[in-house]
């Protein structure tokens, strides 16, 4: 399984390390439950708060939540809340609370907070580390191969297929179900030096569509044939079992078979999104091992991809069209991507620097003349003024870095400005 991103603070590094349990029948049967319990109290909490909102009543804090669930708890109505474990209860409150808050921000408001389906996204987070055990041994003492195991509170000891060393103090586990199978996430902090800053060496990366990235010295990444291939399988694959799914599908009750389906759609989204995260792994990696500093264009991916359908009033044009070129923007990955480079950067003293995009591929890199005409089409660059020719990618990528360079000689106290 895939490791998460680190995060540097101080001298601690988090990180996350998650595998997939193998749960038995009884124990899966808990899992739902307890997973069901945790849906249940941030449902129930959000229709509380909601209603209150609609009041014009004050909302209930983290606390007065916590007292209505041992109230829960305790009730006959609700008791059956008190077959679940409480922590993971008591942390979709802080959840729902912080959600809420986030929301309500005027000067930075995000998505307000959904009711959730039983399914879908199912999650038990357990914030005491003393309440986790881990028993790594692999054989018992008569020699036997054993699988290691994970004591969850009121579900007992569950195998667990580790994949890899585990780092750190356990500080917190997750527990989620995706795609009908169950995975666990330790988070765990190591005390480490902290790193030297660096500013050298220095390259400009240009994200594409055609080419995954293009970098400043004209180098081009991209997924070798073979990835390629194989996520195309995974692709076609994909579209596959969709279109069963969709002849299953019927209105009202659904079958079981529609179900079944539904877990194999999910498992085959599962697997091209596995083939993409390693891909975007490995760049990562061997960019940030390479690089002290990275200068990127400040994407703004959300309103890059929005849809083109428009309102019934005025409609849109090119829907079709627009939609193609959203799935493509997505399904390359920028923003993980970017997250995943800032973080290994990060540990080894770089960083990764954001830039305005606007006329990055317009501009000549030679003369720094801007114009429309002088990027004929998607791979060429050929300056209408100084005749300088490039690849349009690559031109772009030198502008990028450029740019970066400008930020810091204008400001370089500036949080992510570097010094060439």
């Amino acid at each position: 399984m895939s490791m998460r991103p680190s995060i540097m603070a101080g001298m601690k590094t988090i990180q996350a390390f998650k595998f997939r349990l193998v749960p038995t029948p009884e124990q899966e049967n808990l899992l739902s439950r307890h997973a069901g319990g945790v849906r249940f109290v941030w449902n129930k909490a959000l229709d509380l708060q909601t209603a209150r909102l609609d009041a014009g009543i004050p909302l209930l804090s983290y606390g007065d939540l916590a007292r209505l669930l041992t109230l829960w708890r305790a009730s006959e109505e609700y008791g059956f809340l008190a077959l679940g474990p409480v922590h993971p209860q008591q942390q979709t409150l802080k959840n729902l609370d912080r959600a809420l808050r986030e929301a309500l921000d005027r000067t930075n408001p995000k998505r307000f907070p959904r009711f959730k389906h039983k399914g879908e996204k199912d999650s038990l987070r357990y914030p005491d580390p003393l309440q986790i055990k881990l028993d790594l041994a692999t054989r018992d003492p008569s020699g036997r191969h054993l699988l290691p195991r994970i004591f969850l509170p009121k579900v007992g000891w569950v195998k667990v297929r580790v994949s890899r060393p585990i780092v750190g103090d356990l500080r917190n586990a997750t527990v989620t179900r995706k795609a009908g199978r169950w995975a666990v996430s330790l988070q765990t902090g190591t005390d480490v030096p902290e790193p030297t800053e660096r500013a050298l060496p220095e390259i400009g990366l240009d994200l594409g569509v055609v080419s995954f990235a293009t970098t400043s010295s004209g180098t081009r990444i991209h997924p070798d044939p073979e990835i390629l291939s194989a996520m195309k399988r995974a692709e076609d694959r994909l579209r596959w079992e969709q279109r069963k799914l969709s002849r299953k599908y019927r209105k009202g009750p659904k079958s079981q078979n529609f179900r079944r389906q539904k877990i194999r759609v999910a498992r085959a989204h599962e697997r091209v999104a596995n083939m993409r995260l390693d891909f975007l792994h490995k760049v990562s990696t061997a960019i940030g091992e390479t690089q002290a500093v990275v200068v990127v264009e400040d994407l703004k991916i959300r309103n890059m991809t929005k849809s083109a359908r428009g309102t019934k009033e005025s409609p849109g044009r090119k829907v079709r069209q627009k939609a193609g070129l959203n799935r493509s923007l997505l399904s390359r990955g920028w923003g993980t991507f970017l997250s995943l480079l800032a973080y290994k950067l990060e540990r080894r003293g770089g960083r990764l620097v954001r830039v305005d995009p606007k006329n990055t591929s317009r501009t000549c890199f030679f003369c720094g003349h801007v114009s429309v005409e002088n990027r004929p089409d998607q791979t060429t660059f050929r300056c209408v003024s100084c005749g300088h020719a490039d690849h349009a990618d690559a031109n772009a990528a030198k502008n990028i870095l450029r740019a970066g360079r400008a930020r810091s000689a204008c400001s370089p106290g500036e949080p992510g400005a570097f010094v060439a």
